[in-house]
């Protein structure tokens, strides 16, 4: 006896769904084997595009290595140029007499006075002596006037309104200060540190007899005697190419680097300062500006240098009224004093190990190249991960901690 029809057919559709199911594995099967495929060479790629951005930023720190050769090439070039086109004056021995000679100038009134601002070699005459002798008797003669600017380094008005007692004797200011003032270690303009360059020349001036100022006039410039902790010949010489033989860089600097946009030192950016510092420092030199005003104000001569923070963390240096940048330059960076709570530089000391050359200021050496030369510049902050994330930095000119620095600081 045959099975029913309907049993056959249940049978049949049985058999159909079941090879219908099998061919839906057999395609998911494929699927995900493809999926795998897929991920696999997806992971791949990542790999390979991790792999090129790695090797890419190698590369480009080899550059930036490289470029900061090249800088650091250009500045030893420059200050070598600069010093072949000078002659500094030779400098006299200590004259036995000169003392008595210049107690018998200055009881001569005014020609006496002007014989005196002739020998010291700070007025920067016609070269015509009976001409020039007359214009410094006359400067001489028109007494405490704060609207004179003798034809020199030294800052006339400045004096005046620094020193109450020679504004009151109605005495001239270059005259007052060769006569007393040097003598008495006033300072003869805010850019020029007295105590500074004494201690840093003090064997030629002991052997000379020359006051500070007159001995950087006569010589020391031409011989790239910085005037100031805050004003690097050698630095500014690299940027200006214009710089004639004869001509002062600081003289240089103020009347007429400055509005070129040139820097004085590593650790003082113009353009910086002006963004921190008051309105009034767009109408004078930046950097005299922050000796005279801004450093009291607070204003931030750079990125990487904090003021408030750097008195914050070294009381004495608050205690002592001392400018924290100066101080920084000339000792808080040897004693291991951090400028800024975005550079650790004991930590970078540490990271820099031999490299870092033994006279060098930390954050200096950072800015030069040195950035590029350790793989933490400051705890948890990787120099290859930040330069991967942000390469506008090589366009301008920045490091990362200083990059940084402008986008978060104040």
């Amino acid at each position: 006896m045959s099975e029913p029809a309907p049993k056959s057919h249940a049978k049949a559709a049985s058999a159909e769904f079941l090879k219908r199911i099998d061919g839906a594995v057999e395609r998911v099967e494929a699927i995900r084997s493809e999926r795998e495929v897929a991920r696999t060479v997806a992971q791949q790629s990542q790999v390979r595009e991790a792999i090129t951005r790695s090797e890419l930023t190698l590369a480009l720190n080899e550059a930036l290595i490289g470029r900061a050769e090249a800088q650091a090439h250009w500045r030893a070039e420059s200050l070598r140029r600069y010093l072949s086109e000078r002659r500094a004056a030779p400098l006299p021995p200590r004259g036995r007499y000169a003392a008595l000679s210049e107690r018998v100038l200055r009881s001569l009134g005014s020609l006496g006075q002007a014989l005196l601002i002739e020998r010291s070699g700070l007025w920067r005459g016609a070269g015509r002596r009976l001409h020039d002798l007359r214009h410094m008797a006359a400067y001489v003669r028109r007494g405490a006037n704060p609207s004179l600017q003798p034809p020199s380094l030294f800052d006339h008005a400045g004096y005046l309104e620094r020193y109450a007692d020679v504004r009151a004797a109605g005495a001239s200011p270059l005259a007052h200060y060769l006569t007393a003032g040097a003598a008495e270690a006033r300072t003869p303009h805010p850019l020029f540190d007295v105590a500074y360059y004494a201690r840093e020349n003090a064997g030629e001036l002991a052997a000379t007899g020359l006051t500070p100022f007159g001995h950087y006039v006569a010589s020391g410039a031409a011989r790239a005697r910085n005037p100031h902790p805050l004003f690097d010949i050698g630095h500014y010489a690299a940027q200006a190419t214009d710089l004639g033989p004869d001509e002062d860089p600081l003289s240089h600097y103020l009347t007429e680097g400055w509005a070129r946009g040139y820097s004085p030192h590593p650790l003082f950016d113009p353009a910086w300062y002006r963004r921190t510092a008051p309105r009034s420092a767009r109408e004078t030199p930046p950097l005299l500006h922050y000796v005279t005003v801004g450093c009291t104000r607070g204003a931030s001569p750079h990125p990487l240098f904090d003021p408030a923070w750097y008195l914050a963390q070294n009381p004495d240096v608050a205690q002592a009224g001392l400018e924290p940048l100066a101080h920084f330059v000339t000792q808080g960076g040897k004693e291991g004093r951090s400028p800024s709570p975005w550079f650790d530089l004991p930590w970078y000391v540490a990271a820099r190990g031999e490299a870092l050359p033994a006279a060098a200021n930390p954050l200096i050496d950072y800015l030069q190249g040195g950035a590029w030369t350790v793989v933490e510049a400051r705890p948890g902050f990787p120099t290859a991960a930040y330069l991967a994330a942000s390469p506008e930095l090589v366009r301008q000119g920045l490091t990362p901690l200083e990059h940084w620095a402008r986008r978060h600081a104040r």
